[in-house]
């Protein structure tokens, strides 16, 4: 079939929205009509050819929410009419860790699905022969896409696809942070470094952790602003100071938990030390730089702080995601404040600005 699609021709230039054909779905795999899809910082990342793993051409897009068209052989999970979220990290129940239930990092296809193919090693895209990658074993940056079934979860369709669609990898690697990787505890006092999509989720988590004081860190007082109406008890601007504030309004000792979103070194080692001696936990979700490390004193560590990290916030995407939705649709999470911007395929490369210049929380494509 024919469809329109956002395909990254060469690192560092604009998406070309063009024609392209998509093949039907093999054995194990899932045609959906895409509605939905969030632009996200990784698609920019990837294009900007600043990621090290970045190939092309290919058709990007991970964050999308639509209905399931067509399903291949040997499905049995999804049918035809279901509604879907796309997950960039599967969960196949059967892989060594999924068995382990130690982790939500599947490796069933994590091989080929890095190298920009389905399971079987090969793709649906092409453009006049030419074969076109897929982006994470997604490629949402399109009117439809085929992907594993191991890789939607199948939600309500009461769900607006376009506010499900930030639970594919936003929204759920914050809340998953706090929730499931970090399990924040009731009563607990939890700091929040950086409010984008995934800060604003982790600050939602904690909140529905029943975490007693939650303080939110950022330079933006939008941000800031915002995520005072979805929990957050405090609201500071960043700065080098964050770590003497959070010990001098703890009685010394720092904070029980620390979440950090913003791929920044400095801020990550501001996140360790803010937390509290003996058990504090400092998460950390945000994307650091090629060749960045992570300076940490060992006293630190020594003292009883742990430190960790959370791919999709710890989700296990089939079994949680769906409840993440239900969650939203209960009304526990305010989810269709976070779309900033709603615009059509052809102006993704103005999302793409919009992310840029931090206009908004998240711009999402509408596709049907």
């Amino acid at each position: 079939m024919k469809i329109r699609a956002a395909v990254l021709e060469e690192f560092g230039q604009p998406l070309a929205v063009q024609d392209v054909e998509l093949a039907e779905p093999r054995s194990g795999e899932v045609l959906v009509r895409l509605h939905a899809c969030g632009v996200c910082h990784t698609d920019m990342f990837t294009a900007s050819g600043i990621d090290p793993s970045g190939y092309k051409p290919c058709v990007l897009g991970h964050e999308g929410a639509g209905v399931v068209e067509a399903v291949g052989d040997g499905v049995t999970s999804l049918a035809v009419g279901d509604h879907v979220v796309t997950l960039f990290s599967p969960e196949c129940g059967d892989c060594v860790h999924c068995r382990s239930g130690k982790t939500n990092i599947c490796v069933a296809i994590r091989e080929q699905q890095n190298a920009g193919y389905l399971p079987d090693g090969t793709t649906r895209l092409s453009r006049d022969g030419e074969v076109l990658r897929h982006f994470m074993g997604c490629s949402t940056f399109a009117e439809a896409t085929v992907m594993p079934e191991i890789a939607l979860a199948k939600i309500s369709p009461e769900a607006p696809l376009a506010s499900a669609s930030l639970f594919a990898c936003g929204l759920s690697t914050g809340l998953g942070a706090a929730m499931y990787r970090a399990r924040v505890e009731e009563g607990s006092t939890v700091v929040v470094f950086g409010l984008g999509m995934v800060g604003l989720g982790a600050v939602v988590g904690a909140r529905l952790q029943n975490a007693d004081r939650i303080i939110a860190v950022d330079l933006s007082e939008e941000r800031l602003e915002l995520a005072r109406q979805h929990g957050a008890t405090d609201t500071w601007i960043g700065g080098p100071d964050i770590v003497d504030r959070v010990l001098s309004e703890t009685d010394g000792f720092g904070a029980d938990f620390a979440l950090e979103a913003t791929g920044n070194v400095a801020v990550m080692r501001q996140a360790v030390e803010a937390t509290r001696v003996g058990w504090g936990v400092a998460c950390m979700t945000g994307v650091a730089g090629k060749g960045e490390t992570l300076d940490i004193v060992p006293r630190y560590v020594i003292t009883g702080r742990t430190v960790m990290g959370a791919s999709f916030g710890g989700v296990k995407g089939r079994t949680q995601v769906p409840q993440l939705v239900d969650r939203y649709l209960a009304g526990d999470i305010d989810v269709d404040a976070f779309i900033s911007h709603r615009l059509p395929l052809e102006d993704v490369i103005r999302g793409f600005d919009l992310m840029h210049h931090q206009d908004g929380i998240r711009t999402v494509l509408q596709l049907a």
